[in-house]
């Protein structure tokens, strides 16, 4: 039975941020992960599995939004 993954779009931002985190783990600390610039988030979603937005898409309330599930995500993986 083949597992299908739906595609993740700019606006699935605990989707991205699950993925985010399953690719980086705990090397990114909350203070780490809110001084990562939109530009090298940008591209390290943009490579993510399953991505299938664009760069002409991105903006910065994307990325801001992303950033921050991102942070809830690893909060989440520390208890």
């Amino acid at each position: 039975m083949n597992h299908f993954e739906p595609p993740i779009h700019w606006n699935d931002y605990e989707d991205v941020a699950m993925a985010l985190y399953e690719k980086f783990g705990d090397d990114f600390t909350e203070a780490k992960i809110y001084r990562i610039r939109f530009t090298e988030l940008l591209e390290w979603v943009l490579t993510l599995p399953n991505f299938s937005g664009t760069r002409d898409q991105a903006n910065e309330g994307h990325l801001e939004q992303i950033q921050a599930k991102w942070v809830y995500e690893w909060r989440d993986n520390q208890k």
